[in-house]
């Protein structure tokens, strides 16, 4: 039996072990499971291996992309370049390897609704999914800049701090943080959303609601408004051509 699943903390309502159960049964693949390993810390991720020796791979999300990366033996280009981690393999030697396919996953979901006017996007949060966006966003020609609750080494920029025009110059706004997220979906990043207008896309990483309070208030201001499902269902099926291969 060949094992997979997701590592993170409390993601009972994650999307990822009813997506493959189910690609596992229309694809007709047999003797694989994919389960959810919810862990309070990363000191137990090595219990995980342990007590799972038929694991073959598995997906990390919030909050371990990048505390996970000091327990692989090795890291994809691409993921060392990014700095985060949410698909391991594990090699026939069990030895681990960290592949980064959030980056795909976004850019691949934004393509398609660019205009020649997105040249600049503010990423909201500073945690591991805003590095493979910052990634992808620089693959695309598209300058990018953190956007966080309080200020740090790597922005300045505070949810308080943005004025209406910097709003109006960054027509891609991308929430890279939880807030909004199942049951909690009453709360969003305190930005200035009336300066929000038709050029902008709003994207959210969160796919659970299907639309965030903070996607509401982008379509409320006729703003082009993308939630987080596309980009989770290419990078699954991404994660699943690095197992196979």
């Amino acid at each position: 039996m060949d094992k997979f699943g997701l590592i993170g903390k409390n993601i009972s309502y994650s999307f990822s072990e009813d997506y493959f159960r189910n690609k596992f049964k229309e694809e007709g693949v047999l003797n694989t499971t994919y389960e959810n390993f919810d862990i309070q810390d990363i000191l137990e991720f090595s219990k995980i291996l342990k007590d799972n020796p038929d694991l073959k791979g598995l997906n990390v999300t919030i909050p371990y992309k990048e505390l996970i990366i000091p327990y692989l033996n090795a890291v994809d280009k691409k993921a060392k370049k990014i700095g985060a981690v949410n698909t391991i393999k594990i090699l026939k030697n069990g030895k681990l390897k960290g592949f980064n396919t959030d980056y795909y996953g976004f850019k691949k979901s934004l393509k398609p609704f660019l205009k020649p006017h997105h040249k600049n996007a503010l990423i909201l949060g500073t945690g591991g999914a805003s590095k493979a966006i910052a990634y992808a966003l620089n693959k695309m020609n598209i300058s990018s800049t953190f956007v966080s609750r309080n200020p740090s080494n790597k922005t300045t920029l505070t949810y308080t701090s943005l004025t209406d025009k910097q709003i109006k110059n960054n027509q891609i706004i991308i929430n890279c943080t939880p807030l909004g997220t199942y049951p909690n979906i009453d709360v969003c990043p305190e930005i200035p959303y009336q300066a929000i207008n038709h050029k902008h896309i709003l994207f959210d990483l969160i796919y659970n609601p299907l639309e965030t309070k903070f996607l509401a208030l982008g379509r409320a201001n006729n703003a082009i408004t993308i939630n987080g499902l596309n980009m989770l269902k290419l990078q699954a099926d991404k994660a699943w051509q690095i197992w196979n291969s």
